[in-house]
Order: structure tokens, then sequence, then C-alpha cells
């Protein structure tokens, strides 16, 4: 005698929708991170290019040099004679300065910016370039 099963054997499927609704809210979750990262505040510079190591998480003390001179003292605009009072007052421990100069800034207002910097109490300079 045969009996009828109760219950048929049902294959097993794979619902792909809820797949797809955590995939793209792993998406928009890295997309609104990334944008969390980027650094909106910088001075816009044409920097030339070369390769460099990161540098460390802290932020450092910024000299920037825009294409016609100008001198800022982390993003504040600050006269070539004033860089010194500005560094030693915003210097960390580390003493240490990016320099971020535009490509056709002058050569001789970057260095008289160093010379102040150094002046002050920098003691390690490093030169911020575009990554190529």
């Amino acid at each position: 005698m045969k009996f009828k099963r109760s219950r048929a054997a049902k294959r097993g499927r794979i619902e792909i929708i809820p797949m797809i609704d955590v995939m793209f809210f792993l998406l928009a979750t890295f997309m609104l991170a990334s944008l969390a990262m980027q650094r909106l505040d910088a001075l816009k510079v044409n920097l030339p290019a070369g390769s460099a190591q990161k540098m460390a998480a802290h932020e450092p003390l910024t000299i920037s040099v825009d294409s016609s001179n100008e001198v800022f003292v982390n993003h504040q605009p600050v006269h070539l004679d004033q860089v010194e009072p500005a560094v030693k007052r915003l210097l960390q421990a580390d003493g240490n300065v990016v320099i971020a100069a535009d490509d056709a800034a002058g050569h001789g207002v970057v260095v008289q910016a160093m010379l102040a910097a150094r002046r002050a109490g920098a003691e390690r300079f490093l030169i911020a370039v575009r990554r190529e």
C-alpha cells in the first residue's frame, strides 16, 4: 500500500529583493561616509605634481601661498611680516609646518614665509603636492 505524503516537498528559493535592499543600504552608507571624509575647507591652490607619504591624522599648521603671492596661515590671510607671530601662536609640539604653494607662486615669497616660520620655531617643513 502506498501512502501519499500530506505535504509535498518544496524546493527552497532565494529571495533577491531583500538582498538588493541591503546592497542599496550599504552603497548609500559608504557614499555618505566617503563624503564626510572630504576636506571642504581647504584653500584652492594649483599644487605641483609629485609623490609623498601619507601624513599623520592630526591637523598640521599650514602655510599657503596662492598664485597672486598672498600668504595664508591655516586659511587666514596674513601679511608676510605677520607670518612669524602667527606661526608662533599656532605651532604644535611636533614643529611640522606644511607648505602649500601654488605652482605659479613666486619663489621668493615662499622662501620668505618659510624663513619666518623657521624663526618662529618650525623644525620641519612638509611640501604639499598633488598626487599624480
